[in-house]
């Protein structure tokens, strides 16, 4: 599911890793991978606000993912030392209120390469 979409987008992470190295402020890579998702001709959303509702009832308080890449890929970036629960519960919140099947979570912030991980549901 998404293979080679998925792969695009690592693709296209990597370069920007590569170009920018790691320790940065996420919006930093956030601007980059876009710019780079651009330069592919990759499709995207950035930063698209997700309505959330409580029975039928529309919340005032709204998700806003960084990316959602060929319609069908949700993308959460972070600049951390290290991964962790938290961010991974946020992408999956974040797949399962779009009723998105395929998810990445990348991390900028190790100064030695690009972290990521897929997820599908």
């Amino acid at each position: 599911m998404y293979k080679q979409e998925g792969y695009d987008l690592i693709g296209a992470a990597l370069e920007v890793y590569n170009e920018m190295k790691g320790g940065l402020l996420e919006e930093i890579y956030q601007q980059c991978l876009a710019e780079e998702l651009n330069l592919r001709g990759i499709p995207f959303e950035s930063k698209k606000e997700l309505q959330v509702y409580y029975k039928q009832k529309k919340l005032d308080k709204k998700y806003v993912p960084d990316l959602h890449v060929y319609d069908g890929i949700m993308v959460e970036l972070k600049a951390v030392k290290e991964l962790a629960d938290e961010h991974r519960a946020q992408l999956l919140n974040y797949m399962r209120i779009t009723k998105t099947k395929v998810g990445y979570l990348l991390n900028f912030g190790d100064t030695r390469e690009l972290k990521w991980e897929r997820f599908v549901l």
